[in-house]
């Protein structure tokens, strides 16, 4: 049982004995984090002299730091069996059921280390969600669920409703440099060389689960900056106002940019900034930034 605030009524009881969780792939803030009652579980950040919980035993500014300091990219590793367990294990021994969402089974084996857990634990009062995303992509279907779940909605009518969510998401982000994704095999050599050399500034694009590049757009960043902006003026009268998010990772200015822009285009719009984890971090490198929303239908 939750305490909530409403500022026009005060504290109220919250009935509702659903317990979301999610990883911290989601790169939704500490704040909302907190004011939603969400639970996050960390990924983990591997180098070759040390291991760390994203966004737990290390940030994304001391990632940057050590990757500099030792020329070496880290490898990113699921949430295991056991973390699963444990979490799981004390949210339905305190009465709960347990709506999981998370990044991609396309992406990382965290999804199916989280159906392992459930069964060990409690297959009926946890429920395990495919996010077929990544990042804030993940975040806006945690968000949503955590609308259904303060509207009164039962854990089975949110899960129903999260399924129809996931195909409803489009995830983009434009890259600014190509040595990250050259470090982690991502692009080869002679590709990164001749992107350098033509200024091209790969976009990254999320769909049915998995990454793929769209377009890429050569020259200045703003470059690919506008092309997201099409994108999500392309779909302008079919996108879903709650909430529309740009993450970045070390990129404020890419953000002062687009920000603005998007909430002239939707005024009615909840729309923020958020800050990638040591995860997206880890793969696409300083200066990436996305914009993140989910359609109506």
């Amino acid at each position: 049982m939750l305490l909530r605030y409403n500022y026009l009524k005060g504290w109220y009881l919250n009935l509702s004995n659903v317990t979301i969780i999610t990883d911290s792939t989601c790169d939704l803030t500490p704040e909302i984090i907190k004011e939603k009652n969400i639970v996050v579980l960390p990924l983990y950040v591997n180098f070759s002299f040390a291991s760390y919980k994203d966004g737990d035993g290390i940030t994304t500014d001391q990632l940057y730091k050590l990757v500099e300091e030792h020329n070496e990219l880290p490898k990113t590793a699921a949430i295991s069996v056991a973390d699963f367990i444990e979490a799981f294990t004390k949210y339905v021994n305190d009465g709960n059921e347990i709506i999981y969402g998370g990044i991609s089974s396309a992406m990382s084996r965290t999804y199916e280390n989280a159906l392992l857990a459930a069964k060990e634990v409690n297959e009926e009062k946890i429920h395990i969600i495919d996010a077929a995303n990544l990042s804030t992509g993940i975040g806006l279907q945690i968000l949503k669920a955590c609308k259904y779940r303060d509207e009164g909605k039962s854990a089975k009518e949110i899960v129903e409703l999260m399924n129809k969510n996931v195909a409803l998401v489009k995830s983009q982000f434009a890259i600014e440099t190509m040595e990250y994704l050259h470090k982690g095999g991502r692009c080869s050599g002679i590709a990164r060389f001749f992107g350098s050399l033509l200024k091209i500034k790969p976009r990254i694009v999320v769909r049915d689960g998995k990454m793929s590049v769209g377009k890429m757009p050569h020259g200045k960043m703003k470059v690919a900056l506008d092309a997201m902006l099409k994108m999500i003026a392309d779909d302008k009268d079919n996108v879903d106002l709650d909430n529309i998010i740009i993450t970045h990772s070390k990129a404020d200015s890419y953000a002062d940019y687009l920000i603005p822009k998007v909430k002239e285009m939707f005024k009615e719009a909840n729309v923020f900034p958020t800050n990638a984890g040591c995860v997206i971090s880890s793969h696409c490198g300083k200066g990436t930034i996305g914009i993140l929303y989910m359609l109506k239908k």
